[in-house]
């Protein structure tokens, strides 16, 4: 024990020695070897202790478990030597984590108890060690039944002992010890009280010379600052740190302990820097933490535990100053400690956990995808290792939560913000009311609660987000840690409830409570800049509704004040620029000063150039709408940025599924209304390929990881290693992103699917770079030029077709020529009137009556088509070819049935053969498109009339026509030419439709077809067995097909939410390979589709060849030929051609 208290090593060494040379000439049966066993054991045990090498404290094991043997039942020292290796065991379990070393040390503990009568002298300490063994039991798995026991044997043995014997300062320390381990559990304040008087009854009875003085000081320290942190009286933190302080004085630089005291000071200054902000108690912080560190070698059982302590302290610095530096060493420290601390060790779960902090951070910070999967990760890994009774457990599932709640607010999965709300409710059932982790678990659960408010507007998330601030700021005493996060966080929930009520006094508690905050929050602290920042919102929100300037001068006076506290480094500093930005064209729109707009407009350039991608488009939808507000002419650089980013957004999203989810969250108007604005500034070609780059992204991911290199490879073999690349990681990615995950498929294992996607296309994209620096090939992949999307109109017209709030327009793309620009006399609420008119819903399955559909004909005619035709007649002939392009709510309407019906006037089926095109570069690719070199052509018609659909939500009724209509296609085709294959009935099962659709270039399916537009990669054609979606399509080999009749349903009549994706079933099979396909866009009649297509094939056939080229054509004499046999026209309007 002198050793110990002296701090030397040489001493002991000695010890070692000559302990060890004492043994040696005992036989093994001698009778006083035990105790030599036993000496030796301590001392080892001792050393290691000090010097942490682990061969001592195994040795020691060794020799105590040689002593045990020597000391049978009835032997008088047998209890001791008992005592002796449990202890032993437990600082092996303490280094090591193995739960046999703890449950074997408690039993021996129980067994040298139950050696022990009441009375004998050692038995109030091998209650205090029985007590101690229990306490680190619940410390790592959580039983609450551990703990109460420990905390009963501590009282059971301070009842022993009395007051004046040497070992009853031991025995009130150890009480509250466990009784402070209780708080930490349940949060009860008597505990926490009671553990004080026992600690500071303790210090009394320990003076300045005793060798535990030191220690008892650091105890007592500890316990103050835990109720600091519960109740807020900075007087406790105050005298924690003066404790810490003596404690480290009266201990030498030598001492074993003087590490830890190091590290406890260290803890309570960063604790009070970050209730106070002075930067000076923080900076003493970290070198007292590095000083630690230094005393403990690499080697040491607590290494990893100061390592951890010392990345939370410079990771708060980062949190305060912004230096990545830190923030890299922290992470950097974090993973050491994890390192060093093997799986089941006791502490490995805090240390995985505080890791996921600091990665989350710079996560949040550099906005790289791969920090804030392995924040999840190691969320859930700390989880897993925590039973769920562990006093650890709350907090570790809030903190998973807040990375949840993290990455819905980058990608946007609201599975991911519902998952985050599950874990602060449970974590908040397991906090008890008024500790620490459950007045984070308040904050949390009503923050995500208000988050999910604002994305899904379900008022209930809002009042249960204001009720858990309310209840989280009663539970707090005044001064408390938290109160001015809680104060703040409150207000933001008011405002937010204003917004939505409208109750003025919501906005003046809100206000008010802001207000408090900032009084709370003094100069320096870290969370001044955001009390400051959303008093701003609130006062500019006052403003708003009271029109008091005084509210806008002050709101811009905290913003600017807000923004210069905030680093730039900071993830929060983009926001900031943000609020301000609106702040200022707020004041530019009542006091007209240019130099507001300007700032303004700096700022949120400012804002995307430095933050992260998604908050970096959010940025750039603040500059589109303050730059179209106010007609900057910085709005086409604003949307071009936006287009660029928004693209890259979506790639990094796993499945095409969750690309449409992702998009949603986004204005689907983008591109319609950049191409607007490109057109109001007179760049009539930057318009158009502003609509190529920001439509049909989901087809454009698609198309890129299908891309052919083989140009290359031709032109130089030398690349053959490169285009391999390529070809590898894009068939990976493809797989990637032709998966669809289920309802049963675990967050786990889709997170991990999700970071193996975002490393592949890492890989991939440096690959693309790499392509892109060879000759001919710099604009691989990127978004094409006019002059490259000119080559669609090679064949014919193409008419591009905008409707955007800002202006309708019609671009007609002449191949060789400038594009022509007409602005329409119709609004976007026209068209839309038009629409809903036309009755595109489900209401009306079978279309619109006559008379409503011929008045939307003639209003298109005039407002639309006319004014195009006018001037196609002086660049192409009548009964030409031409091709539409429509977007937004054009896609919804029968452009190529636009006429003056009931006058009898001009109709457009009588001037030009209409065809559609989702996009100009799908036009083009179907040009290029070479088809696979067979002797014959292989057509395959396939039907299905009685469909299987007992296991989906669809019902169909029996179509009567199919069998007639296969028959008369097979009648009409030049079969010499054509080698014809039908499958009806039970044979036309999904997967037999499937095989026929890749073995066959020429395909017509007659079936019941179903546009499904909650998710429209699900919309369906109907089989025997079962259905075969879009999603199936795309995965098909299709790339080198002909053509294909889709004779069903709402083949071809898209996602109205997203209209601009041109997501159904009839462009699925055109973006995938095939060149000509026809569809329809509403519900079919099973006689018409019948008449309709023995009267195309009629057409198509008659030159006894095959010519997908010829489809537009035949389609548009067959509606002729329906006419003239009497079909209404709005049957007729509904056929369509796509492609070529």
């Amino acid at each position: 024990m002198r050793v110990e208290q002296q701090g030397g090593g040489q001493n002991l060494d000695e010890e070692i020695q000559h302990l060890q040379s004492a043994l040696q000439p005992m036989p093994e049966g001698y009778p006083e070897r035990s105790y030599s066993l036993d000496s030796l054991a301590i001392a080892l045990r001792t050393r290691f202790e000090q010097r942490g090498d682990r061969k001592d404290l195994d040795e020691a094991i060794q020799y105590q478990r040689s002593a045990l043997q020597l000391r049978a039942e009835g032997h008088p020292e047998r209890s001791t030597s008992l005592n002796n290796l449990a202890i032993a065991l437990r600082t092996r379990f303490d280094q090591q984590g193995d739960r046999k070393d703890l449950d074997e040390a408690i039993e021996h503990h129980q067994s040298a108890l139950q050696s022990m009568p009441e009375g004998h002298t050692e038995h109030s300490s091998s209650l205090n060690n029985l007590g101690i063994a229990l306490r680190t039991r619940f410390e790592q798995r959580g039983d609450g039944k551990d703990l109460d026991e420990a905390i009963e044997l501590h009282q059971r043995a301070l009842q022993l002992t009395p007051e004046g014997h040497a070992q009853y300062s031991s025995s009130l320390n150890n009480l509250a010890t466990s009784l402070w381990t209780r708080v930490q559990q349940r949060g009860d304040g008597k505990d926490l009280d009671e553990a004080i008087e026992l600690h500071q009854s303790a210090l009394q009875l320990r003076p300045e010379d005793d060798p535990h003085h030191s220690s008892s000081l650091n105890n007592l320290a500890i316990s103050l600052l835990t109720r600091f942190q519960q109740r807020g009286d900075g007087k406790d933190l105050d005298e924690a740190i003066r404790l810490h302080r003596s404690a480290l004085q009266l201990t030498p630089e030598g001492h074993p302990k003087c590490s830890s005291f190091l590290d406890n000071l260290a803890i309570s200054l960063r604790t009070r820097f970050e209730q106070q902000g002075d930067a000076k108690d923080l900076d003493e912080a970290i070198v007292l933490h590095r000083s630690a560190l230094q005393l403990m070698p690499e080697g040491h059982p607590r290494h990893f535990s100061s390592l951890d302590n010392l990345a939370v302290s410079i990771w708060t610095r980062f949190e305060q100053r912004g230096d990545g530096k830190d923030l890299d060493e922290s992470i950097q420290h974090h993973r050491s400690a994890v390192q060093l601390t093997p799986e089941g060790h006791p502490e490995r779960s805090s240390l995985l956990d505080t890791l996921a902090i600091s990665l989350l951070t710079r996560f949040e910070q550099r906005d790289d995808g791969k920090d804030l999967d392995e924040s999840i990760e190691h969320h859930r890994s700390a989880l897993q290792l925590t039973p769920e009774g562990h006093s650890k457990h709350s907090y570790l599932l809030d903190n998973l939560a807040i990375s949840l709640r993290t990455r819905f607010e980058q990608q946007g999965d609201g599975k991911d913000l519902d998952e985050a709300i599950e874990h602060h409710r449970s974590a908040l059932q397991l906090s008890p009311e008024g500790c620490q982790d459950c007045l984070s678990a308040l904050d949390n659960l009503a923050i995500s609660l208000g988050i999910r408010f604002e994305h899904r507007g379900d008022g209930k998330d809002l009042d249960e987000s204001i009720q858990h601030h309310h209840s989280a700021l009663q539970l707090m005493p005044v001064g408390h840690p938290r109160c001015s996060s809680s104060l703040d966080n409150f207000a933001v929930s008011l405002l937010t409830r204003f917004q939505q009520q409208g109750d003025g006094k919501d906005l003046d508690e809100a206000i008010e409570h802001h207000r408090s905050a900032l009084q709370l929050t003094p100069e320096g602290h870290p969370e001044r800049s955001s009390v400051l920042d959303n008093l701003a919102i609130s006062l500019l929100t006052q403003f708003g509704q009271r029109g008091d300037g005084r509210d806008l001068d002050e709101a811009i006076k905290h913003h600017r004040s807000a923004l210069q506290l905030m680093p730039e480094g900071d993830p929060h500093h983009f926001s900031l620029l943000n609020n301000l930005a609106i702040s200022l064209r707020t004041r530019f729109g009542q006091r007209g000063d240019g130099q507001d707009l300007d700032e303004a407009i700096k700022l949120h350039q400012t804002e995307f150039a430095h933050a992260d991608l998604f908050q970096g488009l959010n940025s750039c939808l603040q500059w589109i709408t303050a730059a179209e507000e106010y007609q900057h002419m910085s709005a086409l650089d604003a949307y071009t940025q936006t287009l660029h980013l928004l693209d890259f957004h979506i790639s990094t999203t796993t499945s095409v599924q969750s690309q449409h989810q992702t998009q949603k969250h986004f204005p689907p108007d983008l591109a319609v209304n950049a191409a607007s604005c490109a057109l109001r500034q007179g760049d009539t070609s930057h318009a158009v390929e502003l609509l190529e780059q920001g439509r049909a992204l989901h087809w454009t991911q698609i198309a890129r990881f299908r891309t052919s290199l083989e140009h290359l490879y031709s032109e130089d073999p030398s690349k053959q290693v490169l285009v391999g690349q390529f070809q590898n990681l894009s068939a990976l990615l493809n797989r990637h992103a032709e998966v669809s995950f289920t309802d049963d498929t675990s967050r786990p294992e889709v997170e991990a699917r999700e970071h193996h996607y975002r490393n592949l296309l890492e890989q991939w994209s440096k690959v693309v770079e790499e392509i892109r620096t060879i000759k001919g090939f710099s604009r691989f992949l990127l978004p094409p030029l006019f002059t490259d999307i000119q080559e669609a109109a090679c064949e014919g017209p193409i008419i591009i077709l905008i409707a955007s709030k800002f202006s309708c327009d019609a671009i007609i793309i002449l191949y060789m020529q400038p594009p022509i620009h007409l602005p329409l006399k119709i609004t976007l609420q026209e068209l839309h009137d038009l629409m809903l008119q036309l009755g595109h819903n489900n209401q009306h399955p079978q279309g619109p009556a006559y008379t409503v559909f011929t008045e939307v004909m003639d209003e298109l005619w005039k407002k639309v088509i006319f004014p195009v035709v006018q001037k196609l007649k002086r660049f192409v002939r009548k009964h030409s070819r031409i091709w539409w392009c429509p977007t937004s709510v054009f896609t919804a309407l029968p452009l190529h049935c636009a006429g003056e019906y009931k006058d009898g006037g001009q109709v457009l089926s009588k001037l030009f053969v209409s065809s559609y095109t989702p996009s100009l570069s799908a036009l083009i690719k179907a040009r290029t498109r070479n088809a696979k070199m067979t002797q014959e052509i292989t057509f395959a018609a396939i039907g299905q009339a009685t469909p299987d659909t007992s296991d989906t939500s669809l019902k169909f009724s029996p179509l009567c026509y199919i069998e007639h209509e296969l028959d008369g296609i097979e009648g009409l085709l030049p079969i010499p030419s054509v080698m014809f294959t039908k499958v009806m009935g039970l044979e036309a099962t999904r997967d037999q439709a499937l095989q026929m659709l890749v073995n066959n270039q020429w395909l017509h399916i007659s079936c019941h077809g179903k546009q499904v537009p909650q998710e429209p990669f699900k919309s369906c054609l109907a089989m025997a067995d079962g259905l075969v979606s879009l999603l199936d399509i795309i995965n098909a080999n299709i790339s080198s097909h002909e053509f294909a009749f889709l004779s069903a349903c709402e083949t071809a009549m898209g996602d109205l939410s997203t209209p601009d994706e041109v997501i159904h079933l009839a462009a699925g099979l055109q973006f995938m390979g095939v060149k000509s396909v026809i569809g329809t866009l509403w519900a079919v009649d099973d006689e018409v589709a019948y008449k309709l297509v023995l009267a195309f094939y009629k057409e198509f056939c008659k030159n006894g060849t095959l010519d997908c080229t010829m489809a537009a054509k035949a389609l548009h004499e067959a509606v002729g030929t329906l006419a003239k046999d009497g079909v209404s026209l709005q049957d007729r309007a509904m056929f369509v051609h796509i492609g070529i």
